[in-house]
């Protein structure tokens, strides 16, 4: 993925990688194990995908000025391309859909302070 042309889009992408960068290292301090950064399949793209043990972790990050306004920014839409890049995702794994995972939100505001739901996004 490559940086956006306008000031403003180089800017907003440049901040979303390092709230991106400053979750995984927050993940790796309890001891997760970065799989992948910016993980795309056909039907769309995961943040960030971490192990712990043999489970499987997907992680939206959102930046905003306040975690409410972060919060706000996982629309159905795009939960609905989390999953399915998920699935694509988990399809190869030795037990595919079967392969114990979660579905959290790191929210990031202005701060840089770092608020982590956990299983924010429900399959079913």
């Amino acid at each position: 993925v490559s940086a956006p042309r306008s000031a403003k889009g180089k800017t907003a992408y440049y901040a979303g990688v390092a709230a991106e960068e400053a979750v995984a290292r927050a993940y790796s301090r309890r001891g997760h194990r970065l799989i992948a950064k910016r993980w795309r399949g056909s039907s769309g793209e995961i943040d960030l995908i971490f192990g712990s043990g043999p489970a499987r972790i997907f992680v939206e990050v959102k930046k905003s000025k306040s975690f409410a306004t972060a919060a706000l920014r996982v629309g159905a839409q795009q939960q609905g391309r989390i999953f399915a890049a998920a699935e694509e995702f988990l399809a190869k794994e030795p037990l595919g859909l079967l392969t114990e995972s979660r579905f959290d939100v790191a929210l990031v505001n202005a701060s840089g302070e770092i608020e982590v739901l956990e299983n924010a996004l429900a399959t079913g």
